[in-house]
């Protein structure tokens, strides 16, 4: 079995889905290849020869073997100037690698013809094969894999309306050349347009098999192999490239969880979905962590569940994993409590993801958040003093949202902005289907049969016209706050947002 990470995610660590499926095969006696194709794909562009007509263009051509070397470098990354211009160049280049029409960069993937939320133009992608820029590289990678291998089944993991168009063009050459192939699609993406309401499956012929959430089950099943539910599967990383990633040694991506522990957000996703939530016991998780960090030995720990379980983190302050480690958490009462911080500091956590959201109690109980602006106070001020960075996480224009609500948001942010390091700024997007999109007014966001999120008559007038407005004249103007959207690593935002931070790199094993 051949399991593929399509272009195009920022490439800074593997992909934890396809090391996560590795295992699960693996352990049930199932050979497998992986191919990290958005990695190889990136490099492989980079190397190509451009003729650049501008200064900064010329620059970034001529210099981007450094700039690689640049960002594999934890010295980079302790001048943030050095390193914003080492992003931004390697960045320039792929642009120049863009065809007409599309754009490409190192977190993006645009087509101005094709959308990705439309299946007519996914399968136009995959009948048009040969005009995706990756082309060349797809085709000889695949040419020479498949020829040598007695695979009979390939999977794309496709998480992200930025690899889909790629993903369709590299299904497309598939069952051209090999069409004796079975060609299985999951992933992330997937699973949420399977979970649209009226789904009905508009790749019959191209794609052979689609898995809606975890795919061990139905891979194993297409092996012919039954899951064996007791036998726990540890992810497998040596099926890819763990040295070429751009970050300052291996960023180990981590899943303890699959679902969200708390499911109660309105307008969340995973409920709409109805993904269940189930969860590494967490000792076993602590356990992994230590087993990998030996294995790997990795700069920095990534813990990528939609939010860390208060047991969890418990468990990492008692069982450390030995390398530095990050993740989204929601704000709860023990965050508040200064020992319990202390304790998760010392156990390696360098950075905790943080969901505010609004600065406004009433906004928060609306959404069902289940947090109080006095305990995140409380919390941002302890995670401070333990030394743990946050990185918040700010949402503007929801359905109970006003512009006197939205600058509550605004003087909140602003009176801690010392204990906040990093931000996350977005506009809301309303789920197709959520529960809520069924009382409000409601009008195509995006012109597709896939698309995943309705715009919507805001009920205060509080349109996304008025929230970009309010946020480019008077929320990113605020002098404190424009001093922390400054510090926010560019393109990779979150992913190398620790090693910007003000810690020693005692605290990671990076390349020097």
């Amino acid at each position: 079995m051949i399991l593929i990470h399509p272009p195009i995610v920022k490439p800074s660590e593997p992909p934890p889905g396809l090391a996560r499926l590795a295992g699960a095969l693996l352990a049930h006696g199932v050979e497998c290849q992986l191919v990290d194709a958005n990695l190889e794909g990136i490099l492989w562009l980079l190397g190509q020869e451009w003729k650049p007509g501008d200064t900064w263009s010329n620059r970034a051509v001529r210099n981007r073997g450094r700039n690689l070397t640049a960002l594999r470098k934890g010295t980079t990354y302790l001048s943030p100037d050095r390193y914003r211009r080492a992003v931004n160049d390697v960045d320039r280049v792929l642009r120049l690698a863009g065809a007409p029409g599309i754009q490409i960069g190192l977190g993006n993937y645009r087509h101005t013809l094709l959308s990705p939320v439309k299946s007519g133009d996914l399968i136009r992608a995959a009948e048009e094969e040969s005009l995706n820029p990756f082309y060349p590289y797809f085709r000889e990678r695949l040419e020479n894999l498949l020829e040598k291998s007695p695979s009979q089944i390939v999977g794309f993991s496709l998480n992200y309306l930025s690899q889909a168009l790629t993903t369709f063009a590299m299904a497309g050459f598939l069952k051209k050349k090999f069409p004796e192939k079975k060609i299985v699609l999951g992933g992330g993406l997937v699973t949420s347009w399977m979970r649209r309401p009226g789904w009905s499956n508009p790749f019959r012929g191209l794609v052979d098999y689609l898995v809606a959430g975890p795919g061990e089950e139905a891979l194993l099943a297409l092996a012919g192999i039954e899951l064996k539910p007791d036998l726990h599967c540890m992810p497998e990383y040596s099926l890819l490239p763990v040295d070429l990633y751009l970050a300052p040694g291996l960023i180990l991506p981590y899943s303890a969880s699959t679902g969200c522990y708390w499911s109660g957000c309105a307008f969340c996703p995973e409920r709409a979905e109805g993904s269940p939530y189930d969860k590494t016991p967490d000792p076993v998780a602590a356990k992994d962590l230590r087993d990998l960090t030996r294995k790997l030995k990795p700069s920095l720990i990534h813990i990528v569940d939609n939010a860390l379980s208060p047991s969890l983190m418990k468990g990492l302050a008692l069982d450390p994993p030995g390398a530095p480690w990050y993740g989204f958490a929601r704000i709860t009462p023990h965050l508040t409590d200064p020992g319990f911080c202390a304790a998760l500091r010392k156990s390696g956590c360098v950075m905790l993801k943080v969901g505010l959201e609004s600065g406004d109690q009433a906004v928060l109980d609306a959404m069902h958040k289940g947090t109080d602006l006095t305990v995140s106070s409380d919390a941002l001020k302890a995670l401070k003093k333990a030394g743990i960075a946050t990185y918040v996480y700010l949402l503007f224009g929801t359905p109970t949202e006003t512009e006197e609500t939205a600058g509550k948001t605004l003087s909140y942010t602003a009176a801690h902005a010392d204990l906040i390091d990093f931000l996350n700024v977005a506009v809301f997007n309303l789920p197709v289907n959520s529960q809520e999109a069924g009382v409000l007014e409601t009008v195509d966001f995006y012109e597709g049969d896939l698309s995943l999120y309705r715009d919507f008559t805001h009920p205060e007038g509080w349109g996304r016209k008025q929230v970009r407005t309010f946020l480019a004249k008077e929320f990113r103007k605020n002098a404190a706050i424009q001093a922390i959207i400054r510090r926010d690593p560019p393109v990779f935002t979150s992913n190398h947002a620790a090693f910007l931070c003000d810690f020693s790199f005692d605290n990671f094993p990076c390349r020097i």
